[in-house]
């Protein structure tokens, strides 16, 4: 007994040592002119509310560190003398992972005898510079804190003015009226194929959820309408979607499994004392995991992988960077026709959704007004189906059979100059090569054999 009571003694000693101890983590980063994304030395960091105040100035690079921060929800205020300062609310610190800030500051155009500087928080100010209204940019945390988002930026902007979901069964989202298909999808600055798994799936538009992880996001833009140029084909909103770079001085792992899938997260330096980083991603649907469990058969089983490979050299930075996916769905043959209740009860079908892309980006600073941005990018999707049917006489007949491939190559290239505060200059270009291969077959009347009304 008295061993019991010892060890118990123990127990509770050693848990009330190790939960009054502080946790912290770190908080870095870097702050950078927002038109010409060149360094800002000297700019002031702090955490709002803290005593004594935690804070810190910009390097020559434009970098900070604040060290040592205990866990919780931070403002971070950022101010630099000629810049409209700058507050990012509600900064998750937690021990998992350090806090990676990359932070953009608009120089003022106002000459004042007297300047007076107080921090404020604009969402709707957007990393795209060219970007004037109609706009707003949100960040991972966001994507996890809005009610019924579940970590998809689709589901998270139905919140927004003028947005709205058309079935709450998929991301789909209306902007101003528009159908969703008219949605365009950005990824590291190039368009990308519909990033959703069973992109397509209501024919309208969307999918089940985004591919996106939240484990790889970084603030990321939205637009609802009056587009810049360089989303020329834009018809209906725009998700300008950007991926962070990997912590360069550690590595971090992360497992996390939730309502959408199986996570496992990697990044750091490929080598110690190295400025160049990896960040990657994959996930497991946990509807396929637990699918023997489910009352259905109809379960949808997809996978996705997400990477970012950053190479800071003397002569720019180069960033290798890719996102896929693949899905399936299928309805297993039932021959027992005291269970066909309905038309669909007879059919037999397995439809699987292919969908990646992967860039090759470059980044060259000119002085401290202008930088110039080279992309190359291989993207596709291949959407299959494959569907039968059984005959009165209880025999699996073909009908319907669908295989729709689509590529593109894209290189886009521009160059940025600020000239100063109140002008700045993008000119560019964006070349698209697309091909496709198309196939569709079907059992007219349900009356085999299959005609082919489709094959280019």
């Amino acid at each position: 007994m008295n061993r019991i009571l010892l060890f118990i003694t123990l127990f509770l000693t050693i848990s009330a040592n190790t939960f009054s101890q502080n946790l912290t983590q770190t908080i870095k980063g870097v702050v950078v002119d927002k038109q010409s994304l060149s360094p800002l030395p000297g700019a002031t960091i702090a955490l709002e509310d803290t005593d004594p105040i935690i804070g810190t100035i910009t390097g020559d690079d434009g970098s900070f560190r604040l060290e040592n921060v205990p866990v919780g929800r931070y403002h971070v205020v950022i101010k630099f003398m000629g810049y409209q300062s700058l507050t990012l609310p509600d900064i998750l610190v937690s021990t998992g992972k350090e806090v990676v800030l990359d932070i953009k500051l608009n120089e003022s155009i106002e000459q004042v005898d007297e300047v007076v500087v107080s921090a404020k928080s604009i969402k709707n100010e957007t990393i795209n510079s060219m970007s004037m209204i109609s706009a707003r940019t949100f960040s991972v945390d966001e994507t996890q804190r809005y009610a019924g988002s579940l970590d998809d930026p689709a589901r998270m902007v139905s919140a927004f003015a003028g947005v709205t979901v058309g079935n709450i069964q998929d991301n789909a989202i209306i902007i101003r009226g528009n159908a969703p298909k008219n949605v365009s999808w950005r990824l590291e600055g190039v368009d990308i194929p519909n990033p959703n798994h069973f992109a397509g799936g209501n024919v309208a538009g969307g999918g089940f959820v985004t591919v996106f992880s939240s484990q790889m996001l970084s603030n990321s833009d939205f637009f609802s309408s009056a587009f810049p140029a360089d989303y020329g084909n834009a018809i209906s909103g725009v998700f300008d979607m950007r991926f962070r770079n990997g912590n360069a001085e550690k590595r971090e792992h992360t497992f996390q499994v939730g309502l959408l899938g199986m996570d496992i997260a990697s990044e750091g330096p490929f080598k110690k004392g190295s400025k160049a980083t990896y960040l990657f991603n994959y996930r497991y649907s946990t509807m396929a995991l637990i699918k023997p469990i489910l009352p259905t058969q109809q379960v949808p089983e997809y996978q996705d992988l997400s990477f970012k490979f950053n190479f800071p050299t003397r002569i720019g930075t180069f960033s290798l960077w890719g996102i896929g996916a693949k899905d399936k769905n299928a309805e297993p043959e039932d021959d027992n026709p005291e269970n066909w209740k309905e038309e669909w009860d007879r059919l037999k079908y397995d439809w699987t959704l292919d969908m990646g892309a992967v860039g090759l980006n470059y980044r060259k600073t000119i002085g401290n007004s202008t930088y110039f941005n080279t992309a190359i990018v291989a993207s596709g999707t291949n959407n299959k189906y494959d569907s039968k049917r059984f005959d009165d006489n209880i025999v699996l007949q073909d009908q319907d059979f669908l295989n729709d491939i689509n590529s593109k190559l894209t290189v886009s290239s521009y160059i940025n100059h600020k000239f100063g505060p109140k002008h700045t200059n993008r000119t560019g270009i964006i070349y698209n090569h697309l091909r496709y291969d198309l196939e569709f077959k079907t059992s007219i009347d349900n009356v085999p054999p299959m005609t082919t009304l489709v094959d280019e």
